[in-house]
């Protein structure tokens, strides 16, 4: 699970693309325009930007190199859609820092397997590939959190944020995480949360498992941060 930004100035394209994205389980958002973009990223910077070429006012290739001039959105992956689909606007759109480039009309299962495939490249957390840690088994994909196995299998209900602080830890067990790690790593990076934001997200995620009994699994690293620890004796049962 994602969170994706669409940059699409034709309401149809933008809803379209919004139904496959969150089809395929990630979170999605809009905007219609340069300006409504970039407020989105200075706000919550996403995993991964699927920009269209032609906007009004600023075209997106512009926004594009604006974003890789900034330190802050420099690494931050973009997938460019355009009716261009000459050699040279390709070129122009790989040069002005784009990662992909797919022409219109595309297929929206083509867009994304290569949302996916950038998404394996660039932060391996965010596949579908199934997490099992601490006796708990987390499925990105389905957005299921259960522990131990067959019909006597117990399903966990976690809210949006809590889910990917469990996934992050799941996936990087035994592994000590600063607040301000968390934020960055799960959050995406939220010019606007305090740290302290985290301590609140750990308290509701032990809440939703102290009634599977792992609450204990989050542990707390005095002056370090939060860790995932391991399962209790007979927790995978």
């Amino acid at each position: 699970m994602a969170r994706i930004l669409v940059v699409e100035d034709e309401p149809a394209i933008a809803e379209l693309l919004a139904v496959n994205l969150r089809h395929a389980g990630h979170e999605v958002a809009l905007a219609g325009d340069a300006a409504a973009a970039q407020a989105e990223v200075d706000a919550v910077l996403p995993d991964l930007v699927v920009l269209d070429w032609m906007l009004p006012g600023q075209s997106g290739l512009s926004l594009a190199r604006r974003w890789r001039d900034a330190a802050r959105t420099r690494s931050m992956p973009i997938i460019m859609l355009s009716a261009r689909a000459g050699e040279p606007d390709r070129i122009a759109g790989l040069d002005g820092g784009v990662d992909d480039y797919l022409t219109k009309p595309f297929s929206p299962n083509e867009l994304v397997a290569r949302i996916r495939a950038m998404l394996r490249r660039a932060a391996p957390q965010a596949l579908d590939a199934v997490v099992e840690a601490a006796g708990l088994r987390l499925d990105p994909a389905a957005r299921r959190v259960t522990r131990g196995g067959g019909e006597a299998a117990r399903e966990l209900r976690l809210g949006p944020t809590e889910f990917r602080l469990l996934h992050y830890l799941m996936a990087h067990p035994q592994r000590v995480h600063s607040r301000a790690h968390l934020l960055d790593r799960v959050w995406g990076d939220h010019v606007f949360i305090e740290e302290r934001t985290v301590d609140v997200h750990v308290k509701r995620l032990r809440d939703a498992l102290a009634p599977l009994q792992c609450a204990h699994l989050i542990e707390t690293v005095r002056g370090a941060g939060y860790r995932l620890g391991e399962a209790a004796p007979g927790a995978a049962g």
